[in-house]
């Protein structure tokens, strides 16, 4: 591997073009100084932006590179559930496989780091956790993986869960993660006790899945950001979804955006087609962290998807009606360094002295790049091209 890189007439993002030096993964000079390099690069005028990041997916059950599976689940949390849990039994799901598969796909086209929520339950034990470490540790020059130990099945309504996500922490799982408090656990404070005490015990951040809406998935949001400031965990605590900021009581929301900013607690949305979401604009203008993921990709819970941040830049603006330019560059913003705030990624974005994780790619704006979604991607990942011109440098799944 070479220890510095030139990139030759590059835009970063959108200024007028330059070069670029890397050495020993992190980005040493732009413009003046960026001479000499082992390798060189032309990027001819194409924009870079930063490494892409996907802030909350399911990597170990995607049924990507497994052919098509008919869609079966019914509308409510738990057929999903349900629905889930017979396909892993009877598809033969491999989490260090189907981890592998997707991650390449995501390489590709240019993520380069991902916060993965495993599931944990009494049925699957801790075979996804295990596969996907395998995967992370395999794949580590080309890709940072984040792992959520993950209760998708309840975690007080099956006894042993517990002890199952413990002992996921103790094998070096990142984020401890929790799921509906009221109405799949049914025990708000219970479920809350024991996720913020796993979290406390191993010094490791949390992630919740909040699907609950309205008044319900509030009365939650209230109880993780009074817990989160009893605790003194300002800054580690993330809420997926957030369902309940979509909700039509204006005053309401702004009071509990308002106390997530102040707690610093964060927010990864889908921005869904189909469900209530938190605003963007809102939140950004309030000082909230708000990140973006495309949770499952052509797994058991949703058919769509591709394993594309630009794509999921283009739903943000799309969902959060962006037609502006400088809207635009939000919803980037949500897929990049939001994403990156909400991981605690360190040294990210494209100046000097931060770690050379960026794409390459056609485009006379970023706008354009969301809206085209050029497939001609040049990744670099810490400094090495992992993909050129939309194709993996070597196979990887």
């Amino acid at each position: 591997m070479s220890d510095t890189l030139l990139i030759r007439n590059v835009r970063p993002a959108g200024r007028p073009a330059t070069d670029v030096l890397v050495r020993d993964g992190r980005i040493a000079a732009i413009g003046a100084g960026a001479t000499g390099g082992d390798a060189t690069f032309d990027a001819g005028g194409r924009l870079m932006i930063p490494g892409l990041v996907e802030a909350h997916t399911h990597l170990d059950k995607s049924f990507w590179g497994m052919g098509w599976h008919k869609h079966t689940a019914g509308p409510a949390l738990i057929d999903k559930i349900e629905t889930e849990r017979r396909n892993r039994r009877e598809f033969g799901i491999d989490a260090d496989r189907q981890s592998g598969r997707l991650v390449a796909q995501m390489v590709k086209l240019g993520t380069t780091h991902i916060r993965s929520h495993v599931d944990v339950d009494t049925e699957v034990g801790l075979a996804g956790i295990e596969g996907v470490m395998a995967m992370r540790e395999r794949l580590k020059d080309v890709i940072d993986v984040e792992i959520v130990a993950f209760a998708q099945s309840g975690m007080l309504i099956r006894p042993g869960t517990l002890e199952l996500l413990d002992r996921a922490m103790a094998m070096g799982a990142d984020v401890v993660g929790g799921l509906d408090p009221c109405t799949l656990d049914r025990d708000p404070k219970g479920h809350l006790d024991a996720i913020f005490g796993l979290a406390q015990k191993y010094g490791r951040p949390l992630d919740i899945h909040l699907h609950e809406r309205g008044e319900v998935g509030a009365f939650s949001m209230e109880l993780i950001i009074e817990r989160t400031r009893a605790l003194g965990m300002q800054g580690k605590v993330a809420i997926s979804h957030a369902f309940c900021l979509g909700m039509p009581d204006a005053d309401h929301v702004r009071r509990l955006i308002d106390e997530l900013a102040k707690e610093r607690v964060t927010l990864v949305t889908t921005a869904p087609a189909s469900s209530p979401a938190p605003s963007v604009m809102a939140c950004l203008k309030a000082g909230v962290v708000i990140a973006g993921g495309s949770d499952g990709v052509r797994d058991s819970w949703n058919p769509y998807g591709m394993g594309d941040m630009l794509e999921r830049a283009t739903l943000v603006g799309l969902r959060n009606n962006f037609r502006r330019d400088e809207e635009m560059e939000l919803a980037l913003d949500v897929c990049t360094y939001q994403g990156a705030k909400v991981m605690g990624i360190e040294n990210y974005g494209l100046e000097v002295g931060c770690t050379a994780d960026f794409v390459i790619l056609p485009g006379e704006t970023v706008c354009e790049a969301i809206v085209e979604r050029p497939a001609d991607r040049t990744v670099v990942k810490r400094g090495r091209i992992v993909a050129r011109h939309g194709e993996l440098t070597q196979p990887i799944a």
